[in-house]
């Protein structure tokens, strides 16, 4: 009699994207303890996937991850897409069973949103996998309570972020963009880059008003690179350079290297450099390699979409 092997448990597969701030502006602290921002966010094509498989009831949450950086990455209730799966069995009525795997390919703990990339496509994946039919906007609605960044990566392409950054207005972008990543192994931890920004302008920090981006948001709807380059912004670098001068030199090897652009990537310590070309990216990239300023190097292409079922 011939055997035969049990069936594979159902299980979704989810892609989600990291993110640049184009530009971030951050006003003074306010008394909730948060900082009113402005961002232009786009989404890049470097992602995160995540594998949600059904597991038998009562079992509960696991996770597993792979990928570079993967050792850096918890693996209980402090990652984001546990949380994620929690808070949306929450919402649903249902038990967190769920086995999930994360594969990585944003760099970790680089400002460049990996783990609410993770947030973002467990959300979607475990919304499958269960059968919920949540529409976008409840699922954005429990992305917001996950972090800031999260909505967006559900989002992608190019958007306005307002209050927390988790209030998004979709953004036209003409074109492709090409990306240098600089990162390094060791990260920087946001609360300090806003803690070292509150030391040094306090509340003398101006209000933010959208309409500082109107450069940048015509640089994107022409699809002007050299423009866009030249309107990158980032309230934060400061501060983030304070704390780590010696990315300084990484910002000075990619405009000597002929970036259209160049700047700290969110709280840091990731530097992105705008290129004219995959060529130039790569020729930026490697610069930095043989100077030894960088740990790693990364190279891709925006905006890309948001998180989506393969």
């Amino acid at each position: 009699m011939t055997s035969l092997a049990a069936a594979p448990s159902p299980s979704v597969r989810v892609r989600a994207p990291g993110k640049i701030n184009l530009s971030l502006r951050v006003g003074p602290v306010e008394e909730d303890g948060y900082h009113p921002l402005v961002t232009v966010f786009q989404a890049v094509a470097l992602h995160e996937e995540v594998t949600a498989t059904e597991v038998a009831d009562g079992v509960g949450l696991s996770l597993t991850v792979d990928g570079p950086q993967a050792d850096r990455v918890p693996l209980d209730a402090s990652n984001l897409a546990w949380r994620a799966a929690e808070v949306l069995a929450e919402h649903v009525g249902t038990s967190p069973d769920v086995a999930l795997h994360l594969s990585k390919g944003v760099p970790v703990a680089g400002g460049m949103a990996g783990g609410s990339a993770d947030a973002a496509a467990t959300l979607v994946a475990c919304d499958a996998l269960w059968g919920a039919g949540l529409s976008r906007a409840e699922l954005s609605g429990l992305a917001a309570r996950l972090g800031s960044d999260v909505p967006f990566a559900l989002l992608g392409h190019t958007a306005v972020g307002t209050g927390r950054g988790h209030l998004l207005t979709p953004a036209m972008s003409r074109g492709e963009f090409h990306w240098a990543f600089a990162t390094r192994d060791e990260g920087l931890s946001t609360p300090a880059v806003y803690g070292r920004f509150d030391e040094m302008y306090g509340t003398t920090a101006p209000p933010v008003d959208v309409a500082d981006d109107n450069g940048l948001m015509q640089a994107l709807r022409a699809g002007d690179p050299t423009a866009l380059g030249a309107a990158l912004h980032n309230d934060l670098e400061p501060a983030a350079l304070e704390l780590r001068p010696e990315l300084e030199r990484t910002l000075e090897i990619a405009r000597n290297g002929g970036a259209l652009g160049a700047m700290v990537s969110g709280s840091g310590p990731t530097v992105a450099a705008l290129a004219r070309s995959r060529q130039h990216a790569l020729a930026i990239a490697a610069t930095w390699t043989a100077e030894d300023a960088a740990d790693a190097v990364w190279c891709t292409t925006a905006p890309a979409a948001g998180a989506r079922v393969l």
